[in-house]
């Protein structure tokens, strides 16, 4: 297979970026914690939640972005003709503002869902559990995009392998939250069945419309 040399010294940056801060991740926040005993925390014993929360979602994101970029077919119209300082955005740009921006409202709106039925006590345990999934998946993804950018493959292939991993890993995540020791989810099994419909399922399709109408 032929493959014309492209310059992706980009992707290097970003894969040795999020790694770099993976390491500040475990030696600030989590007191020199390895990964192993990062993943085998117990929620009294978790600290810096929040940051840690947030440094793996946007870790995540920008790992996700540089898999699917290669296969976001265009920048909408719309988009493309918004220009900052006489650029404006490539694929990668828009996809990682995209996740980015769906990952921002999809926590709002788990935040308000939890306060109003009021489980507001069970978003530690969710928060604590996602960050773990979040880093493992995110590990698995600074592989994949290696693999992507820098070794011969069949794209049409790849991609299809992509998807079929991000649906394998999207039901792993929410069997783990129906069925961990630790309340997760709401208590009230309607609720949980709101919660995996409204806040998990429809933004994913949503987000797939957007991508990839």
């Amino acid at each position: 297979m032929i493959r014309i040399t492209e310059h992706n010294d980009w992707v290097v940056y970003c894969i040795l970026g999020s790694i770099f801060v993976y390491i500040i991740l475990l030696s600030v926040f989590q007191r020199d914690a390895n990964i192993k005993d990062f993943l085998m925390q117990k929620m009294e014993d978790s600290s810096n939640l929040t940051p840690t929360w947030i440094i793996v979602s946007i870790v995540r994101c920008l790992m996700v972005a540089l898999l699917l970029s290669q296969f976001v077919p265009v920048v909408p119209k719309s988009i493309s003709e918004i220009h900052i300082f006489g650029r404006e955005l490539n694929k990668f740009g828009f996809t990682i503002i995209t996740l980015l921006g769906f990952d921002v409202m999809r926590n709002i709106l788990t935040f308000l869902f939890y306060s109003s039925i009021g489980n507001g006590k069970n978003l530690k345990g969710l928060t604590l559990m996602a960050s773990k999934f979040f880093f493992l998946e995110s590990i698995a993804f600074i592989i994949l995009g290696f693999i992507l950018y820098y070794y011969p493959i069949d794209l049409v292939r790849y991609f299809y392998l992509i998807i079929c991993l991000f649906i394998g890993s999207f039901i792993l995540k929410n069997l783990i939250y129906l069925f961990h020791s630790h309340p997760i989810l709401p208590e009230k099994w309607y609720y949980k069945f709101l919660y995996i419909c409204t806040l998990q399922i429809v933004p994913i399709l949503v987000l797939w419309k957007f991508l990839f109408y």
